[in-house]
């Protein structure tokens, strides 16, 4: 049966949860699959998406029988759903991540990307490129050219812009010979590298600019993801067409990254314990920093996770690299909040007639808070004033539906994943 991946170094969420969105898929219930897995994992909108849509083509070809929503069959309310999800899709691309970005795309064969359908979406994604070489978020960069003028495009590496449209544009190359595809591929990577601190840290944009963009940025993987574009760079042959003096740089740009990371992690003022990351760290003395007005510094329960599944993927870790991952999973396990869980229930008085809820949990398996306090280890939450609260129910209602607040970022790590990573570095000893 297929599984469900959504993060950089590919994991997978709980059976139990994987099980649920299967069903809803099987039963033609899309939005409802995007919810739970949403829910489930605290993905943005666009990449849930791109999740279930992926698995509904697995699905489609290993277990055909199993579907109940039959295409082109009955009116009435499968024709109102049919509406309701193009009505749906259409507010994706327009309010999220931009409903199709190029990550999609990444599953295609190499022919495709020679085909007329593969070099009309490798101009598009072009045509969304900024003059300094990255790609904006927010927008669909591959559905339709951009037709604006060039030097108004303000690329970032937030949201997951940038990274997979470089990979989409080296792919068109290696199979179509687009010279533009090269040279846009190249100057995306020289963004990066020429971003990166010195200090191994990636702000938001580059250039950063005096906002909290340019705080060295873990907030929804953004660093993360760059440092996997790098090694990829660094070490696959698919990229030699970049030379290689931009793979050594690329490779020196990981392990810099590494050793930022590592520095970056919060320590217990108390005895000196190692802890996990915040979601934004300060660009010169490294300490955590806030970002957007309910963003306040903390210790992130799902960066933290992210960050800890890169460092495990280190094939020869250095015993500092080992520390760093042993504290973090001992904070994430410690973090762990047991007996609750968050559910959506009617509600007529609520705006949209819906309300996010905790709820007992008695016999559940536990949840992780987004933030929490460093000193204390208590979670809270906050509106748009800033004002720190210590239960979802204190903040608005649209801080209280708009934002991951909770997520199982942490199951997979300390279940299944650590427990493999540990057996691994002990055999090798």
């Amino acid at each position: 049966m297929p599984v469900l991946r959504f993060m950089p170094m590919d994991p997978q969420i709980p059976e139990s949860e994987a099980a649920k969105i299967r069903e809803f898929v099987f039963a033609g219930r899309k939005i409802e699959a995007i919810k739970a897995l949403r829910e489930s994992t605290g993905l943005q909108l666009v990449d849930a998406k791109t999740v279930v849509e992926k698995l509904e083509a697995e699905l489609r070809q290993s277990s055909p029988e199993k579907f109940t929503a039959k295409a082109g069959k009955g009116c009435g309310t499968a024709v109102v759903c049919c509406l309701l999800f193009v009505v749906c899709c259409a507010w994706f691309a327009a309010a999220a991540w931009g409903a199709s970005r190029a990550a999609p795309y990444l599953k295609k064969d190499d022919p495709w990307f020679a085909s007329d359908e593969g070099r009309r979406i490798a101009g598009n994604i072009l045509s969304w490129q900024s003059e300094r070489g990255s790609w904006p978020k927010n927008t669909d960069t591959a559905t339709a050219p951009y037709s604006g003028e060039r030097g108004k495009i303000r690329g970032t590496f937030d949201n997951g812009a940038t990274c997979d449209e470089i990979r989409f544009l080296g792919r068109a190359w290696l199979a179509a010979r687009d010279e533009k595809c090269r040279e846009a591929a190249i100057k995306g990577i020289e963004h990066i590298l020429e971003a990166q601190y010195a200090n191994g840290g990636w702000p938001q944009y580059f250039p950063p600019g005096n906002g909290y963009e340019r705080h060295i940025t873990f907030n929804d993987d953004a660093m993360v993801r760059l440092m996997v574009l790098m090694r990829e760079v660094g070490r696959e042959e698919r990229w030699d067409f970049v030379g290689e003096e931009r793979r050594k740089k690329a490779r020196e740009a990981f392990e810099r990254g590494i050793g930022c990371i590592v520095k970056c992690q919060i320590r217990d003022a108390k005895g000196g314990k190692l802890l996990a990351w915040c979601a934004q760290h300060d660009a010169v003395s490294l300490e955590p920093r806030p970002a957007r007005s309910y963003e306040l510094v903390s210790v992130s329960g799902n960066e933290s996770v992210g960050i800890v599944r890169l460092l495990m993927s280190i094939e020869r870790p250095s015993e500092e690299v080992r520390r760093s991952v042993e504290g973090a999973v001992a904070w994430v396990k410690s973090a762990r909040i047991a007996g609750i869980k968050v559910v959506e229930v009617a509600d007529e008085k609520s705006p949209k007639g819906r309300d996010k809820r905790v709820v007992e949990d008695g016999g559940g398996p536990g949840i992780w808070a987004r933030f929490y306090e460093i000193d204390t280890g208590r979670p809270f939450f906050s509106d748009r004033d800033g004002v720190k609260k210590y239960s979802l129910a204190e903040i608005g209602y649209e801080r209280r539906n708009g934002y991951a607040w909770y997520g199982k970022w942490g199951e997979e790590l300390i279940e299944r994943e650590y427990p493999e990573w540990k057996k691994r570095i002990e055999d090798r000893k």
